[in-house]
């Protein structure tokens, strides 16, 4: 271990003192060199990053429960878990994960985890290869994917992952010609729709779709700028035709106002049985002083991004306001102990003191929190007040209590939030937990 240590300190050194300057009087080959050999260092590195993954996913594995280290470290998953120690992307971290536990979740890849740890292929050549083959099947057992991988090793090294996976996916089709029906299936099931948070506050929805449901939702799209785009124009609809091309939004931009209007439309339709509790609509905390004035900012409660108090104000025209008052310590009102849910109103001025799970470094919205009893219900007499709840996502509201992590209040009139870890754990130091609502703090700015 302590070898493995010096080593890796070393060439994070090595690379520390190089310095990539003077580029100017370098010629186009000279830079092509350059470039492949920063790559190859970079490949290298992910290749160390996915084999040490791989062995946290080993300590992690699911059926260590709250004793695996990712959970023992206060992490959901081994993704989140090295996310917090190294800062890379989800996405980043993912990969490491995916390719570091290769040997243990896809056995039959075995030749590709020692390829990668060989260092004879690189991480991302090796999940294209994963993707591509996909999992065994009726009509493919596992040995038979095992010798389509091994052959695609030699095949692949000096090849890009994309064209990786199209080498593996084809080498699956040639094996599984007759099984149309399965991989039918398997895209089915691979339907994912993901919301991607940017750092500037904007929205990514990711929509992966089976190929049929895709042409459906290609179909509107294309209705909807095929005339920007150069597609067939009918006679019946010239006019509609111009006023598209006439438009001054890009065809992305309208795009995206035409699927906002159908979800949002949809959502009107009978609105108790697709979401729920109702159409959606959205939470702005702003406060009174500022309204009044119209000065300020509002906040967006899901993601604390502020808005103009133009916003606000289109936002109050259409839903309405609600108050909500708060002391000069910021806590809310209470309502004691005769109940012992905490209501929809405590719930809403948590969701707003709070701004989600307030466990450090956790990223859950208000809507994925479970409120606590901070003194317990049962164990500590405790009552049902704002001050003695905090947000807890379902994994930390869990993790609090099988490990018997406790809070506590503090500070000034008690009102800070601090968790204390149990004796056992290997940092017993309590945190502060601070809010994430970043309402909160522009009330409390005044």
């Amino acid at each position: 271990m302590a070898l493995l240590d010096q080593q890796l300190a070393s060439a994070a050194r090595a690379l520390d003192e190089v310095r990539v300057e003077g580029l100017a009087g370098v010629d186009d080959s000279e830079l092509l060199q350059l470039i492949a050999a920063s790559a190859r260092n970079e490949r290298v590195a992910r290749a160390h990053s996915a084999l040490l993954a791989g062995e946290l996913v080993r300590r992690s594995a699911p059926e260590l429960g709250h004793d695996g280290m990712a959970q023992k470290s206060g992490h959901r998953t081994p993704q989140k878990l090295i996310q917090a120690t190294t800062g890379v992307t989800s996405r980043e971290a993912a990969a490491a994960v995916r390719v570091g536990g290769l040997a243990e979740t896809h056995p039959w890849l075995g030749s590709v985890a020692r390829a990668v740890a060989d260092q004879r292929v690189s991480t991302d050549a090796a999940d294209s290869i994963r993707a591509g083959l996909g999992l065994p099947s009726d009509d493919v057992a596992a040995d038979v994917l095992a010798e389509a991988a091994t052959r695609l090793l030699d095949s692949v090294a000096e090849v890009d992952a994309d064209r990786v996976f199209l080498l593996a996916r084809d080498a699956r089709d040639e094996l599984d010609a007759i099984g149309i029906v399965d991989r039918e299936r398997a895209a089915r099931q691979a339907r994912q729709l993901r919301v991607q948070r940017l750092r500037d506050g904007s929205v990514r929805v990711v929509w992966q779709l089976d190929p049929l449901e895709g042409s459906v939702v290609t179909e509107i799209y294309d209705r909807a700028t095929s005339p920007r785009r150069g597609g067939p124009r009918f006679v019946a609809d010239a006019e509609r035709a111009q006023r598209l091309i006439d438009d001054p939004r890009s065809t992305e931009q309208l795009a995206s106002d035409v699927f906002f209007q159908l979800v949002t439309a949809g959502a009107e339709v009978r609105p108790d049985q697709l979401l729920g509790h109702g159409a959606p609509a959205v939470r702005v905390t702003i406060t009174e002083k500022q309204l009044v004035a119209r000065t300020g900012r509002g906040r967006l409660q899901r993601t604390q991004q502020p808005v103009s108090i133009e916003t606000v104000e289109r936002l109050a025209c259409t839903q309405g306001t609600v108050a909500l008052v708060f002391d000069e310590h910021g806590q809310p009102l209470d309502l004691g102990r005769e109940q012992r849910l905490f209501s929809r109103r405590q719930r809403t001025v948590l969701e707003e003191r709070d701004g989600g799970c307030r466990w450090t470094g956790c990223d859950r919205p208000p809507s994925w929190c479970e409120a606590h009893h901070i003194e317990h219900w049962a164990r500590d007499g405790g009552r049902t007040d704002v001050a003695d709840g905090i947000l807890l996502c379902k994994h930390h509201h869990l993790l609090l209590h099988d490990h018997h992590w406790e809070i506590e209040r503090r500070g000034p009139a008690r009102s800070e939030y601090w968790l204390v870890p149990p004796p056992d754990a290997r940092d017993a130091a309590p945190r502060l937990l601070v809010s994430r609502s970043l309402a909160l703090r522009d009330l409390l700015a005044g």
